[in-house]
């Protein structure tokens, strides 16, 4: 017998707000007959065995009309949410992968996804030389998209220089822990604010940062006037909205701003309600250059090559400490994305699906 458990989660419905679990999302079961599937030219189907948590997520929810982000298709009520994850390939009919290659692509949030043929090129291979070093679980993030995501918007657009501050928001996540390690590799002085005492202590004392506080208990310019007294060269922003607003008053002349992600901003669905930053005239007065970027803007350039040549070096040699935390199963899901929006995790959310 070949069919096997495929508990898969989908769209409820439509997130008001900040997504709750029993609201939105729906864990079905169902079934998978691998052995009977007759799969068409290229396609493959794929054990999922870890997936990435990630904020962008929230956007694929909103309503088809929503006037949010494109960068992604919204989710229809009824279909399976997608992400990002590692899987193994158990059936195939497209040359390129065969039976037992672990793979890195966009799966279902479920236990098994049949992919067809007109996205298998989103799908690259696990160096499975690698997996000698590093867990697999690594390999959902913290080697692929994650990683890169940090790395090549602070070197490209970042351009950290030795000796200049750079302030890092939402600092004990995935990517702010990344960015706040690289930029001390690359002899910044590191600001991080997160939202709890714990993930102070975790910035402070286990990433060393040189400064990080609780945005939650201070008043957000005071702080930065305290830990930024030479002003700020680099904010990295996660969040948008007051925060953005806030960090332009402190920025120096020629700073850079990477704009990575507005999470203040993901579960606000009336246009009307979204936050308007007042201070865009700093940006003139002082010359300072906001981009923004997609991580895609970096796949199969020269910076991919030296973020993994990199990212290998200082993980062997101690300089970059990475923290996750693995849920296990695919019922959990929704309960892990809704606790990473509302920044319950320290470090980044993975589920283990399957060994």
């Amino acid at each position: 017998m070949t069919v096997e458990s495929n508990k898969g989660v989908i769209l409820k419905a439509n997130p008001k707000g900040t997504p709750e679990v029993d609201k939105d999302f729906e864990l079905v079961h169902r079934t998978i007959d691998i052995e009977n599937l007759n799969l068409e030219e290229n396609d493959f189907v794929l054990k999922n065995l870890y997936l990435s948590i990630d904020p962008y997520v929230r956007i694929t929810l909103q309503e088809p009309t929503s006037s949010s982000l494109k960068y992604d298709k919204k989710i229809p009520i009824g279909q399976v949410i997608k992400g990002l994850g590692v899987s193994e390939v158990v059936k195939t009919n497209n040359p390129k992968f065969k039976v037992g290659d672990l793979v890195f692509g966009p799966i279902g949030w479920e236990e098994y996804s049949y992919i067809k043929s007109d996205i298998a090129y989103a799908f690259s291979f696990v160096n499975k030389e690698l997996l000698k070093d590093t867990p697999l679980s690594y390999h959902v993030s913290f080697l692929r998209f994650g990683g890169l995501t940090s790395y090549a918007s602070l070197i490209d657009i970042g351009k950290p220089k030795e000796g200049e501050t750079i302030y890092v928001s939402t600092a004990a996540g995935l990517t702010g822990q990344l960015v706040g390690q690289i930029a001390k590799i690359k002899g910044m002085r590191v600001v991080g604010s997160t939202g709890s005492d714990e993930k102070v202590d975790f910035l402070l004392n286990e990433l060393k940062f040189d400064a990080a506080f609780n945005y939650k208990k201070v008043d957000l310019d005071k702080a930065l006037s305290e830990h930024c007294p030479n002003g700020i060269d680099i904010y990295y922003d996660n969040v948008g909205g007051k925060a953005l607003e806030v960090a332009l008053e402190h920025c120096n002349r020629l700073a850079r701003v990477v704009v990575c992600g507005m999470i203040s901003q993901y579960n606000i669905t009336n246009p009307d309600e979204r936050y308007g930053i007042k201070n865009l005239n700093n940006i003139v007065a002082n010359s300072i250059n906001i981009q923004g970027f997609m991580v895609t803007d970096y796949i199969g350039k020269d910076i991919e090559k030296e973020f993994e040549k990199d990212i290998i070096e200082w993980i062997k040699n101690g300089k970059i400490i990475y923290k996750e935390t693995v849920i296990d199963g695919v019922e959990n899901i929704p309960k892990a994305f809704v606790d990473m929006l509302n920044g319950k995790n320290v470090g980044k959310y993975v589920v283990k699906i399957a060994n």
